[in-house]
């Protein structure tokens, strides 16, 4: 009868197949990342010109924030994407755990994920830092550079495929694309009254440095996946 491993055995094996293999995706996710800032950066360049064409009071800019954070303005809204330095698994409920890519091999589960974040261009603009921004999406990826999005419409459907799904530029530029046509359809509502009738007079007295009085695309209103049509 086969020994049974020792608690050393043990660590060395999950050290071997799956901390190795987290470390797989944290490094194939940091290509991504630079290969999306990339897609942000030709975004930019190339609608720029254009843009100013039709409207000169319209900016196109592409920031690169940092090793983790890229920034996209477009108009009078300003896309974050974040990537999180963690490796991700999943849930056993989880739509990926139905298929054979993934039962063949579980460390396929294993994903890096980037966030995108949809704010107001004034919310940077004038230091309104209690402004609100939303998460419209998270790309997840693993380290065989299959791929599928978590998001708001279009990002939510578009790209569940996660077993024939293979991120490249291209897939990645529509990925922009549509977080953009999302962002520019969504747009700033008013809340509702009762909700901002009165205001502190710190709040008052703030306005001309740092405009503390929260603003949002959807302050007040409910914002969750059962209410992804904009009217």
């Amino acid at each position: 009868m086969k020994e049974n491993k020792t608690p050393k055995e043990l660590i060395l094996e999950t050290l071997k197949e799956k901390s190795s293999a987290k470390q797989d995706v944290f490094y194939q996710t940091i290509a991504v990342f630079k290969m999306l800032k990339e897609v942000l950066a030709d975004f930019a360049t190339e609608y720029s010109k254009e843009v100013q064409a039709i409207d000169k009071r319209l900016i196109i800019e592409y920031t690169d924030k940092g090793e983790f954070q890229a920034e996209l303005r477009v108009a009078g809204d300003v896309l974050i994407f974040h990537m999180h330095t963690n490796v991700f698994d999943f849930d056993r409920s989880h739509q990926i755990w139905k298929t054979s890519y993934v039962n063949d091999n579980n460390t396929r589960s294993l994903c890096g994920m980037i966030s995108i974040y949809n704010f107001l261009s004034d919310s940077f603009k004038y230091n309104r830092l209690n402004d609100l921004g939303y998460l419209i999406g998270r790309l997840f990826v693993n380290r065989e550079l299959h791929y599928f999005v978590e998001g708001k419409r279009q990002l939510g459907f578009l790209y569940n495929d996660f077993v024939n799904n293979l991120l490249d530029k291209k897939a990645l530029k529509s990925v922009v694309e549509c977080s953009i046509l999302y962002s520019l359809a969504f747009d700033l509502y008013s809340p509702p009254y009762d909700q901002v009738k009165t205001v502190s007079v710190a709040e008052i007295l703030e306005t001309n440095s740092t405009y503390q009085i929260k603003t949002g695309k959807r302050l007040g209103f409910k914002f969750q996946a059962d209410f992804d049509d904009i009217i």
